[in-house]
């Protein structure tokens, strides 16, 4: 659509958010970026906005489910009651059927979210998402692409013999771990980059080797439960030893035990604690704020965002990316786009959509929109230009209807459950996402209880019963994986958190025995959900005071975690 001509207000706007009841700004800039994709600006605030995105993204829960096509058993993001039409990779991706059977004429007596819904619940969904080669190797690994021999790991690229892992990429033997990215031999580590042979890191570690319970190093080898250390060889406790002195220090803890592996690491966090962490973890930017924003530019309230410039609340996105606001996940070569959650890969302008994108241009309110341009309202359209609600029109026919469709939404706005309005503008109602509340990413960054769930008029799910009776508890367990017999593949084991059965797999086994770690004591999920939980913790902007300059500032840590952070310029200066 072309931009509109009038100029933006050149002040701030507070507006009350229709959701939470709070006032929010809206920044001049802000103004300029809605008229240059012709949208109105937003009534609900960045919080509630982001809230309601990750409402409909399920990204580590998964389910049996039959495929309602090969009728064959598959794994899915959609509980198996969900009242969906859901397809197996293999088939939604085949030509055996057209996403465009299903097209129909738009109604302008009835709410056009109403229609979309209806149009949800009747075209094929892809009930995991993830490209041929991934499901052929990987069956339990949703939000992936090109991966190979990789066992529940979420939302990653490009990576393999891998396990337990979230935001993987460009990897290999990865384990328990979440946010890698080109790393290789990793067990129970967080926040790694370009890492090799290391054992239960946490934020941040790059560029480094042979390094075991270490936190925000650089460039350093062969270093042990130490901090802020920037490239350095054979240290531990922060304290230089030769080598000798460093491989006698490590040698004291056989980190095959379990019980040793949980004291180390319980000293090592205490010990982290005497080390002045740094308020933020933004690298090679310019003009960023929000946590975790690494080589972009002019990148305002972002979170976990690389190769970004000239955006605003987009969040875990890889680059390059340009132009962007209210994204939740993805990118690589997406510009120009608002409201969207999952959508990405070589587009243009996806506007209020879900799971759209490579190579995909002028996308709106759509789901599972894969290529082709000019989508409004659409569900599963793999390829096709200008088409409505799944039917195809000539050019000047789709412009026209498009148009009267967005005067339509305003003269006949949907309201949801809890009363909000949805004009043109709006991402999706809540009611309308397909998941569970507390299956969502939604749960992790905004935590509800069942009853305040029911209260907001949000969907729940319990958990489903116990399919399989364990035959072995985790406090059974040999302590030491040497001691760990190849029988152990057969046993369900008793998960000391949730209490759930699961197996250990001989990719696992075989990666614990290698690197002499111990067998897990909770099962893959619970694993997974520790580590997101501490991400999301990773990702908190929290008003602090630098210690040493007194600048204000924004940390993730709490006081109660950290009496004192430094400022970035502060804490480059004390430890260089």
């Amino acid at each position: 659509m072309p931009n509109e001509t009038k100029t933006h207000s050149t002040s701030p706007a507070s507006p009350t958010c229709q959701n939470c009841k709070e006032p929010f700004t809206i920044e001049p800039e802000d103004f300029g970026f809605y008229e240059h994709i012709n949208v109105p600006p937003p009534t609900f605030c960045p919080d509630c906005r982001f809230q309601r995105r990750l409402l409909f993204w399920n990204a580590v829960n998964l389910y049996k489910r039959t495929c309602d096509l090969c009728r064959n058993f598959h794994i899915s993001v959609y509980p198996p009651e969900a009242p969906y039409k859901v397809y197996c990779a293999k088939c939604w991706w085949s030509d055996n059927w057209d996403a465009r059977d299903h097209g129909r004429e738009y109604d302008f007596k009835r709410p056009f979210f109403e229609q979309l819904n209806e149009l949800w619940h009747e075209v094929p969904l892809l009930g995991m998402s993830q490209d041929l080669m991934t499901q052929e190797t990987c069956p339990y690994s949703h939000d992936a692409g090109h991966l190979k021999n990789c066992y529940l790991i979420f939302h990653a690229e490009s990576s393999e013999d891998s396990a337990a892992g979230y935001f993987v990429g460009y990897s290999q033997n990865v384990f328990d771990s979440t946010a890698i990215e080109q790393s290789q031999i990793l067990y129970d580590c967080m926040h790694c980059y370009r890492a090799n042979r290391c054992i239960g890191i946490r934020h941040q570690l790059s560029e480094s080797i042979d390094c075991l319970f270490c936190r925000d190093s650089q460039n350093c080898q062969n270093c042990f439960a130490s901090a802020n250390l920037r490239n350095k060889k054979y240290y531990a406790w922060n304290k230089p030893l030769t080598k000798e002195e460093y491989l006698a220090e490590v040698g004291k803890y056989d980190i095959g035990s379990y019980k040793t592996y949980k004291e180390l690491q319980a000293k090592a966090e205490e010990f982290w604690k005497t080390q002045i962490p740094k308020s933020e973890y933004n690298e090679f930017v310019t003009n960023c704020t929000g946590p975790n924003i690494f080589h972009s530019k002019n990148v305002k309230d972002g979170i976990e965002t690389y190769g970004t410039e000239d955006s605003r609340y987009v969040f875990r996105m890889w680059g390059p990316n340009n132009n962007c606001y209210d994204i939740s996940m993805w990118g690589i070569n997406l510009t120009n786009s608002y409201e969207g959650v999952v959508v990405g890969g070589e587009s243009d302008r996806l506007l209020f959509s879900r799971e759209a994108g490579l190579n995909a241009s002028d996308i709106r309110y759509s789901t599972l929109s894969t290529g082709g341009s000019h989508h409004f309202g659409c569900v599963s359209m793999k390829k096709g230009n200008y088409a409505i609600l799944n039917r195809l029109y000539p050019k000047e026919e789709y412009e026209r209807i498009t148009a009267a469709i967005r005067e339509q939404m305003g003269a006949m706005p949907y309201t949801d459950a809890r009363g909000c309005v949805y004009k043109y503008g709006e991402f999706f109602p809540p009611e309308m996402s397909p998941f569970p509340y507390n299956a969502t990413l939604a749960q992790n960054f905004f935590p509800l209880t069942r009853e305040e769930a029911a209260s907001k008029k949000y969907a729940w799910r319990e958990p489903d019963k116990e399919e399989y009776a364990p035959t072995l508890k985790a406090a059974d367990l040999p302590d030491h994986i040497k001691d760990a017999p190849d029988s152990i593949l057969e046993e369900r084991i008793s998960c000391v958190k949730c209490g759930r059965a699961y197996r250990v797999i001989k990719m696992e086994l075989d990666f614990y025995r290698r690197i002499n770690v111990p067998l897990p004591r909770e099962c893959p999920q619970c694993r997974i959900d520790m580590k997101l939980d501490q991400w999301v913790k990773d990702n908190r902007r929290i008003r602090r005071t630098c210690a040493n300059c007194g600048k204000d500032m924004e940390s993730k840590y709490p006081e109660s975690e950290a009496p004192k952070v430094y400022c970035k310029k502060c804490y480059q200066e004390s430890i260089l």
